[in-house]
């Protein structure tokens, strides 16, 4: 999810090829990044959020490793620095603050905050790079937000989870910070190679935080399955998946798949974690969703 617009910067497409599997593979993609939310509530409370991320931002390093390997002549010394703070922004400080969110409230919080991210792509390079925001924009923005406070608002088994949606809502704005400044400071860069380079930057410099708040009590199967399967399939493997989308049918098809994450996010976590989805989680997911719709008809 945090790479939409690092492709829409660095890739461009290429049509004609086997076009009957985009659908599939949106889905599928769609149903992996939203799965993603359920591995975080299932492993985060076990490993905390500072450990698990690590494990996440390592694991997928290494998935896209061999494209970094590839293309390394292109990444030279002096523009690692700038990869680090990339990183930091985009991958590792978001990673952490939805982890956080995972262990306070039901993983369908988080996926349906994660929709933001589009909605705040468009206000960072407002207010920081000076792009048009325009009316319909910032109506679609209204319509987020609006969802926000009502998902804010709600309960959940009785709980509130205001903390959670606020955590989620500061992860999709750095989101679009980062993708604001990959778009702007790593354009011509291969894009898969970029996310291995930011991925790999963000785990080392979570590495000493993970050392020091590594859990002390042993974990059990599951939760470990959840980290290498967040790490894996919902980092690496997924990445390879949107890139290989954006390559065929473009990055503003292929960020349709916002649309989904939501909806995959929920469905997971009612399916197999038995959370219930609340009124309030309804009415948001629309005014979000709907403003996703309301954003992408204003960018064309």
């Amino acid at each position: 999810m945090s790479h939409l617009a690092t492709a829409a910067g660095l890739s461009r497409p290429r049509t004609g090829l086997r076009d009957w599997l985009s659908p599939l593979e949106l889905c599928a993609l769609a149903s992996i990044w939203g799965v993603s939310f359920l591995f975080m509530r299932v492993a985060a409370p076990q490993f905390g959020p500072v450990a698990l991320v690590e494990l996440r931002l390592a694991l997928g390093a290494l998935v896209l490793a061999p494209l970094l390997w590839k293309a390394r002549a292109q990444f030279p010394l002096r523009l690692w620095p700038k990869l680090a703070l990339i990183g930091a922004i985009n991958s590792a400080v978001p990673f952490t603050l939805f982890a956080w969110g995972a262990e306070r409230a039901p993983a369908g919080i988080g996926a349906i905050t994660s929709a933001m991210t589009v909605l705040f792509t468009a206000l960072v390079g407002f207010m920081l790079f000076g792009e048009k925001i325009g009316s319909r924009r910032a109506l679609a923005l209204a319509s987020g937000f609006a969802g926000v406070a009502v998902l804010a608002a709600g309960k959940t088994a009785g709980a509130s989870i205001g903390w959670a949606v606020a955590a989620g809502c500061a992860a999709a704005f750095l989101y679009g910070v980062g993708l604001n400044l990959v778009r702007r400071h790593l354009a011509g860069l291969p894009a898969a190679a970029v996310a291995s380079a930011t991925l790999g930057s963000a785990a080392l410099l979570m590495l000493p935080l993970a050392i020091a708040n590594w859990p002390a009590h042993a974990i059990g199967a599951r939760p470990w399955a959840a980290a290498l399967m967040l790490g894996v399939l919902c980092t690496g493997l997924a990445y390879v998946l949107f890139y290989r989308l954006v390559a065929r049918i473009g990055a503003a098809r292929t960020s349709m798949v916002t649309y989904l994450i939501p909806l995959f996010g929920v469905a997971w976590a009612w399916l197999l974690l038995d959370e219930p989805v609340t009124a309030s989680m309804a009415v948001a997911g629309v005014l979000i969703l709907g403003s996703l719709a309301l954003n992408q008809r204003a960018a064309h």
